[in-house]
């Protein structure tokens, strides 16, 4: 494709309703508007409707008294109109999509099955927390369980932050030990 450089005869043609400016203007833009619509994965019908929207809004624009200011930046009006036509139809499509057939509504219902997959989890998890050292259970009970703020657990641990964190790591490594023994699936054990 060669590129073509607009001046002011050019815009005043298509201005004017000249079809010889106009159709090596719609040939032109063509080409330029299908390559950067197609790289949005659109369909055949929604380009081609974003592409003749675009011919028309800018055809108009330039038939306007004041027209557009530098004919040399015709290609980068038709680029910014055509990018305004697009938003334009992702809006509009957004606003009247329905379902398609046969679709089913989202469920709004509770999930039993997650209830009873958190209820088994949490059985399992207090499980093995009843076979840990005391220390263990309940500094991982005050932090993770209870949600207590480190400054209470320190507190009640009689320990600064720094052993709190040498505390809270050995218990959580006693707990990834004791689970990985019970042969539990590994979402608890890589955390």
């Amino acid at each position: 494709m060669v590129l073509y450089t607009f001046d002011e005869a050019y815009v005043q043609g298509l201005k004017a309703g000249d079809p010889a400016a106009q159709q090596h203007f719609v040939n032109y833009f063509s080409e330029l508007l299908v390559i950067k619509l197609r790289a949005r994965f659109l369909s055949h019908d929604l380009i081609e409707d974003v592409r003749q929207e675009t011919f028309v809004r800018v055809l108009a624009i330039l038939k306007k008294d004041r027209g557009i200011d530098h004919p040399e930046r015709l290609g980068a009006f038709v680029n910014s109109v055509c990018n305004n036509v697009l938003l334009e139809q992702y809006r509009a499509n957004a606003r009247t999509e329905s379902l398609e057939d046969g679709d089913d509504p989202p469920d709004k219902t509770i999930d039993l099955d997650r209830k009873l997959v958190s209820d088994e989890a949490k059985r399992m998890v207090e499980q093995i927390l009843d076979g840990l050292a005391e220390r263990d259970r309940r500094v991982l009970r005050a932090v993770f369980l209870e949600e207590q703020s480190k400054d209470q657990v320190c507190k009640d641990f009689g320990v600064d932050r720094d052993y709190l964190r040498v505390l809270l790591h050995r218990a959580k490594t006693q707990f990834r030990a004791k689970y990985a023994q019970a042969g539990l699936p590994s979402f608890f054990a890589s955390k």
